[in-house]
């Protein structure tokens, strides 16, 4: 793809991905003084769907007035949101290791779902899209809950996990998008870059699609 757009995401994962579809882009980081944290709160009674995608829409939003703000050449922004649920709990990044130890244990020998919401807008006209993957882990024991644990990599990742890390070794069963679990389903974002020019002639227009396993 030779469309150039911005990266609204601190992910290397993200970045990782893009590249692997060939779309050039730069990043589009916050400033120092935005409040992330108060972004990704979890609003009470919330149902993870409506929170992955209300998240990736603020995070959009942001990131347009951060490119107005900054006088940058105009071009489409790409932002997205990942989240970890069983039931209606969400599982997002743990804040410590006491926190990534909790949410292991409860997602141990369960099938929980990963939602990733992508959203790519210009002032004009915006387009999102929805990926629903299922993960299974095997039943894990503590010592081995501690041992990922300690290892770091669960810490700022949502449901405490890369599937793409260590992780891996607990997982016996994936339906899905392996690139959406990493945190931007290829395919979907694809078709969203392929499809937005459409909206070209529809100002302030939005298109939603989904990908649901």
């Amino acid at each position: 793809m030779n469309k150039f757009i911005y990266l609204a995401s601190q992910s290397p994962r993200r970045r990782e991905l893009l590249d692997q579809l060939g779309v050039r882009h730069e990043l589009l980081l916050p400033d120092s003084d935005e409040d992330a944290e108060t972004l990704e709160r979890v609003w009470p009674n919330e149902a993870p769907i409506t929170y992955v995608k209300r998240v990736t829409q603020f995070k959009l939003d942001a990131a347009l007035q951060r490119l107005k703000r900054r006088g940058l050449p105009s071009a489409p922004v790409l932002c997205s949101d990942t989240t970890v649920a069983l039931g209606r709990t969400i599982y997002g990044k743990p804040v410590d290791v006491a926190d990534a130890t909790r949410m292991l244990t409860e997602l141990s020998g369960t099938t929980h779902r990963v939602l990733t919401a992508v959203a790519l807008g210009t002032a004009r006209r915006h387009a999102e899209v929805l990926s629903e993957s299922r993960v299974t882990f095997a039943a894990m024991s503590p010592r081995q809950i501690r041992s990922y644990v300690d290892s770091g990599e669960p810490l700022g990742k949502a449901g405490a996990y890369a599937v793409q890390g260590r992780a891996a070794a607990f997982i016996s069963h994936i339906s899905g998008s392996y690139s959406g679990i990493m945190g931007l389903p290829l395919f979907e974002t694809a078709q969203l870059l392929k499809n937005f020019e459409s909206l070209r002639d529809s100002p302030k227009r939005s298109v939603a699609l989904s990908s649901t396993d």
